[in-house]
């Protein structure tokens, strides 16, 4: 670690939490990553190589802790007191983020996986309360083979399916990855996106009014940009 040469406390603190990723990989823990393929999964640009030695130098600053998984065959990762201590700085940079930066996506920043590991990480479950409410997710412009996903909500827990579960679908959506990427931070509301045809939702009225419960897009989706 690269050190700044200085007593002073923002040094020092920016010393570990100013690396590139660092943040990241401490959100990624604390929305609930817990396991390291999950952890790179929401920073897919990462080598797993960096994430390592990025997760050795958390633990051995205290920031993260390392503990058995309930297999015992491998590590899952959690905050320590004094990472969770930093993760409303990581929301307060998002705020900033969604307020002063550009609104515009960039074709390099058009990332499906990305996406899908957002969605997995602020879907309410529960929101659809007992029994199985399937909803399947369709990006309109996407190659066959990574155009549809499932989400199975089952008394409050959920699961992400890749192929058709054979379930009947509840809540069928339908976007382009561009506009689900707009929904998801906020850019536009899921009433508007719905409303305007950016984005599809067939299903049973008293299902397809809990679309937005049930994506719990979360604080920083709420943030209004303070540029055009």
């Amino acid at each position: 670690m690269k050190t700044y040469g200085q007593f002073c406390p923002i040094a020092k603190a920016s010393e570990l939490f100013c690396e590139r990723w660092t943040a990241l990989v401490i959100r990624n823990i604390g929305v609930g990553s817990h396991r390291f393929s999950d952890i790179q999964r929401g920073v897919p640009l990462m080598s797993s190589t960096l994430l390592s030695q990025r997760l050795r130098l958390l633990v051995a600053e205290g920031i993260v802790e390392r503990r058995r998984s309930d297999s015992g065959r491998s590590w899952t990762y959690h905050l320590t007191e004094a990472g969770a201590e930093f993760m409303p700085l990581v929301l307060a940079l998002g705020t900033w983020g969604r307020r002063w930066t550009r609104r515009d996506l960039t074709e390099g920043e058009l990332d499906l996986g990305l996406l899908i590991w957002g969605l997995e990480h602020c879907i309410d479950p529960a929101v659809f309360g007992a029994g199985r409410t399937v909803v399947a997710l369709e990006f309109t412009d996407q190659p066959a083979h990574k155009a549809r996903y499932w989400f199975l909500n089952e008394d409050g827990a959920k699961d992400l399916c890749v192929t058709d579960p054979g379930f009947d679908v509840d809540l069928y959506l339908a976007a382009t990855l561009r506009d689900m990427i707009h929904v998801y931070r906020g850019d536009i509301t899921v009433g508007a996106a719905v409303e305007c045809g950016r984005l599809e939702a067939i299903g049973p009225s008293q299902i397809a009014a809990k679309l937005a419960a049930w994506l719990n897009l979360g604080p920083l989706a709420q943030v209004a940009a303070a540029r055009g």
